[in-house]
């Protein structure tokens, strides 16, 4: 019982920053552990429960129009691509070096989240960037393979700073590339045995929950909510990589 009382409130919390902002696993695998489950274990359940709630929060976007299947999908393909390569180069590069990049780099994409910009919320109507659209979720999926926390984060920022893509859009678009890499990986811990279906059954309800909450409010407040807890996400995701490098 006590794991559940651990898992699945914090599973909530995860569900509803990442329906905002991305950088959900950041609270949720840490709260499996803490719950002491092993780790391939603790892995595979929270991909479970992860890639539910984030299905959850993309039919939510959809259903409220913020959703652009085309392109949500046509990011996913350059992104997986990009996952499958970034996972091969962590055989052979140390994932500290890019720790230590991303320490540096953090700080001045918070800058650029806060700076004032017209953005676009991208239709069929609308000349749309496929070229850059395809590079940044290739290199953000490259990182997702590579290293991975906060891929969702990076890749709302990447598609409203240089894409210039509306926040509520580009954290829906995010959802898909997000979901196709979530449910990737749970495939492959679920193959091996590594999943706690149970566990990851309740924590996917709380998660599901946790996401249609936070896909509400990001759609009814738009960039006032998505903006600070970007900034909030990236604060957390560089403390987590300056204690990695630490301890």
């Amino acid at each position: 019982m006590n794991t559940y009382l651990i898992v699945l409130p914090l599973v909530f919390l995860a569900g509803f920053i990442d329906a905002i902002a991305g950088g959900g696993g950041l609270i949720a695998l840490p709260a499996y552990l803490f719950a002491g489950i092993p780790v391939h274990i603790a892995m595979g359940t929270n991909k479970l429960s992860s890639s539910l709630g984030t299905l959850s929060a993309s039919l939510t976007y959809f259903f409220h129009k913020k959703l652009w299947l085309k392109l949500a999908f046509y990011a996913s393909f350059f992104s997986l691509i990009g996952s499958f390569l970034g996972a091969q180069m962590a055989l052979l590069v140390s994932p500290v070096m890019l720790k230590y990049l991303l320490v540096l780099t953090l700080p001045l994409m918070a800058i650029f989240v806060l700076r004032k910009k017209k953005v676009i919320e991208y239709t069929e109507a609308i000349k749309v960037p496929w070229f850059l659209i395809a590079t940044i979720s290739f290199f953000v999926g490259m990182y997702d393979g590579f290293l991975g926390p906060g891929t969702g984060s990076i890749l709302i920022f990447a598609f409203v700073t240089f894409v210039r893509m509306e926040h509520t859009q580009a954290s829906a678009n995010a959802k898909i590339v997000n979901l196709a890499s979530g449910v990737a990986a749970f495939t492959a811990f679920a193959m091996n045995g590594q999943v706690d279906l149970k566990l990851g059954l309740w924590a996917a309800l709380f998660s599901i929950l946790g996401n249609y909450s936070g896909s509400l409010l990001a759609i009814r407040f738009g960039k006032r909510v998505i903006q600070p807890l970007l900034i909030v996400v990236f604060g957390l995701l560089m403390i987590k990589l300056i204690y990695d490098l630490v301890v």
